[in-house]
This record gives structure tokens, C-alpha cells and sequence, in this order.
């Protein structure tokens, strides 16, 4: 075991929030002991580029229970959280990074986990992925599969597929039902006001909220801000979703006229750009902007920079720029996810990455179990179900189950009257 981490010291604190979302993840230590008992994973190298937190180190020790060497870096720079890390590194899994990484140290981490020479690649936004494809290409005969966490990194990779540029097969984990109906609806709906408010401290009822895009991510933000009494404004490119997002009781208007009435805004887009240029110009004194999106791209820093008079850091995470008309804007994270780069932000629930991760522990397995041609695949439906009914299970869910008369009936094609 070794490891790069800004101080061991901290291990103590680490492990224990370790154990408490341990308490809060009985799906994933159900699997954890089932991978004690059939070592699944034995005598593979699994190389991982997450978000470096209490939950994600209890995936690592989950894998690690299963026989595989364990090899983690932070996918973002700021979400890092060194008491994790320390603790990750007391416990046997191989550790690099801290928060605060520079572009240098972060891409220096990324190509340190990958001189262990994966078997298995786990990626949140795709970015070792792409540095596989781009600079380590010499890994490539060894690496039997990779598992990819988020929307962001999906996108990127079926690009990839249709380009022909990928090169091993990668299970879209972002595609299970149990990833994105919970992770990117509840989960980072409840993450980024947890986060905002952290900072912040300001009410949310009767404030005017923007929330760009109403992907199942925007879709959580936009109902959490309605549940704190907020007004919601919904921006949209997609005609099914900005109907969708009227019709669940939403305003929904273009950008440029959204930012004139905003108290404060989120974009959760995945995209360039989102807020940018003359949308700088049309906002509101005091506004505040956050993005729970995966990469810093969606609010246009330089523009922003350039049209304003002067900027300081008022606090943590709160960055302050002053217009040249006197007004005050408010950009939190540095831009960056908010739920997770955000000085108080913890990211999503454990109860809600126990899903997730269980996913991807199981995904790596079927990764070893089923040999796949180049591409990017959904994880099985069964596999969703079996997590699903788990989680039910440790909740005291009990369900119906239908009659033997019932499925015939429902899967035959004779029904009538």
C-alpha cells in the first residue's frame, strides 16, 4: 500500500465518518460481505478516479473486500477531502491526492494510478479514461473494461464509441435506473441546497431560483427549491423536457430573460457556456450562482472576469465581482460542483451513493464476468432490481409479487374483457 495524501495524521477523524455512512449504506456492506466470501475481484488492479469522500472510500474498501489492489485519485480538485483520503490510505487502499490540486497535480495523480497498470478502470467524468486514449496508451491491452459514474462522462464516451475512438468496453453506470432516478434526482437535489445554504446562510423561500436544465439532475434542484419556497424559473434547449418542467408547475423562459429576475441560479447542464457573456450584464444586484454540474465550464468565468471592475473573495467559497455599474455578484465553488467543491458541501446522501455504488461494485463484476466487445453498455435490469430490492429490504419494504395468473395474463397478448 502507498499513497499521496496532505497529511496521514488526519486518519482518525476520516475513519470515523467512514463508519458512520457505513451505518447508512446497507446495500453496499451486503455486497461488501458477499465479496469477502467469493473474492470475486481476486488478483485485479482497479484504479479509480472519484470524488475522494467518506462514501466513495467505502466503495474502494467494498472492492478490496473482493480480493482486487485498489489504486484511488479525486476527479475534481476540490471535492477532495483530506481526512478520507488518510484514512482511505490507513486501510489499505492506494491514495493520491488533496484538495486544492492544481491542473498539474491532478493530471500527476491521475497518471500515478495509472502506472499501477489496471485491470479495471472506475472514472467520474471520464477524464482517466481519456487519458488512457490520449497518453497511456500502452495500458490499453491490459485494461479489460472501465465503469463510468456521471452523465457528463457518458456523453463524452458515447461520443467516443460513435467516433470509433474507444478502445475497451464501459458500462455506463450513470444509465441505471437505480443511478439516475436517485443519485441525480434526490441526491444532488438535497447535496446542492445542503451546500448553498452551508455557505451561504441566506433563506431560500420567496427568493426568484433559476435552474438551467431539467435533466434528472435539474429536475431534483428545481423541486428542493420548491419545497424550500422558492420560485422556480426552469431554462431548457430540449421542447419535451422544458414542457415537462412547465407542466410540474415551473415558469420556463430563455436564459437572457431568466437571469433578469434571478435572486440566485444553478445550472446543471453538462454544457459550455450555460451563463456567459451579456447574461452577466442582465443580472440582478446581489445574485448568486452555483453549478452542480460535473466541470467548471458551464458559467463562464473569463467573461465574467472581464466585465467586471474588481473581484475578491469574501468568504471560503464565495467569490465576489463587482460590476462596473456598482452591482455585486456572488459565484460559489469557484464554479466548480457545488455540493462537493463547496466549503460545506458533503455531496449526496449515503443512503443515496449506497445505490450507487452498489452499482458500481456490481459492475465491475459483470465487467469480469461477461467478455464485451468495445463499446458502452447499460448495466442488466436484473442487476437494478436486485439492488433495488436490497434497498427495500434494509428499508422493512415489503412488496406484492404477482400470481402466476397475473403474469400470464400480463405478458400474454389474448387480453380482454
Amino acid at each position: 500500500m502507498t499513497y499521496n495524501v496532505k497529511d496521514i495524521s488526519l486518519a482518525p477523524e476520516g475513519e470515523k465518518r467512514i463508519k458512520w455512512v457505513q451505518r447508512h449504506m446497507p446495500v453496499l456492506e451486503h455486497i461488501k460481505k458477499e465479496f469477502e466470501k467469493e473474492k470475486p475481484l481476486e488478483g485485479i488492479i482497479i484504479s479509480s478516479c472519484l470524488h475522494l469522500e467518506p462514501k466513495t472510500i467505502n466503495l474502494g474498501l467494498t472492492l478490496q473486500a473482493g480480493g482486487a489492489e485498489v489504486v484511488m485519485t479525486g476527479c475534481n480538485p476540490l471535492s477532495t477531502q483530506d481526512d478520507a483520503t488518510a484514512a482511505g490510505a490507513s486501510m489499505g487502499l492506494n491514495m493520491y491526492g488533496w484538495r486544492g490540486e492544481d491542473n498539474e497535480e491532478y493530471y500527476q495523480n491521475i497518471n500515478q494510478i495509472l502506472d499501477y497498470k489496471p485491470d479495471i478502470l472506475i472514472d467520474d467524468g471520464a477524464d482517466m479514461i481519456f487519458q488512457v486514449h490520449r497518453e497511456r496508451r500502452e495500458l490499453i491491452p491490459k485494461i479489460i473494461g472501465a465503469c463510468e459514474e456521471t452523465t457528463t462522462g457518458i456523453h463524452r464516451l458515447k461520443s467516443m464509441a460513435k467516433d470509433k475512438a474507444l478502445d475497451f468496453p464501459v458500462i455506463a453506470v450513470n444509465d441505471a435506473y437505480t443511478k439516475y432516478l436517485f443519485d441525480n434526482r434526490y441526491g444532488t437535489g438535497q447535496s446542492t441546497w445542503d451546500s448553498i445554504m452551508g455557505s451561504t446562510n441566506v433563506l431560500i423561500a420567496g427568493k426568484t431560483v433559476l435552474v438551467a436544465g431539467y435533466g434528472w439532475c435539474g429536475r431534483g434542484i428545481a423541486m428542493r427549491a420548491n419545497g424550500l419556497g422558492a420560485n422556480v424559473i426552469v431554462t431548457e434547449v430540449e421542447p419535451i423536457r422544458a414542457l415537462e418542467a412547465r407542466m410540474d408547475g415551473y415558469r420556463v423562459m430563455p436564459v437572457r430573460d431568466a437571469v433578469k429576475k434571478a435572486d440566485l441560479l444553478v445550472t446543471a447542464t453538462g454544457n459550455i457556456d450555460v451563463i456567459s457573456g451579456d447574461d452577466f450584464k442582465y443580472m440582478k444586484d446581489g445574485c448568486i450562482m452555483a453549478n452542480s454540474g460535473h466541470f467548471n465550464v458551464e458559467i463562464n468565468q473569463n467573461d465574467l472576469m472581464e466585465m467586471s471592475h474588481s473581484h475578491d473573495k469574501i468568504k471560503g467559497d464565495i467569490d465576489e465581482y463587482i460590476m462596473e455599474d456598482g452591482r455585486k455578484l456572488y459565484l460559489l465553488a469557484e464554479g466548480r460542483l457545488v455540493n462537493l467543491a463547496g466549503e460545506r458541501g458533503q455531496g449526496h446522501p449515503a443512503e443515496i451513493m449506497d445505490l450507487s455504488f452498489a452499482m458500481q461494485a456490481l459492475s465491475v463484476k459483470y465487467l469480469l464476468d461477461n467478455k464485451l466487445d468495445i463499446g458502452v453498455y447499460k448495466i442488466p435490469d436484473e442487476t437494478d432490481e436486485y439492488v433495488a430490492g436490497l434497498k427495500l429490504k434494509a428499508m422493512g419494504i415489503k412488496i406484492d409479487e404477482l400470481t402466476p395468473k397475473q403474469k400470464e395474463y400480463i405478458e400474454g397478448w389474448e387480453q380482454g374483457t
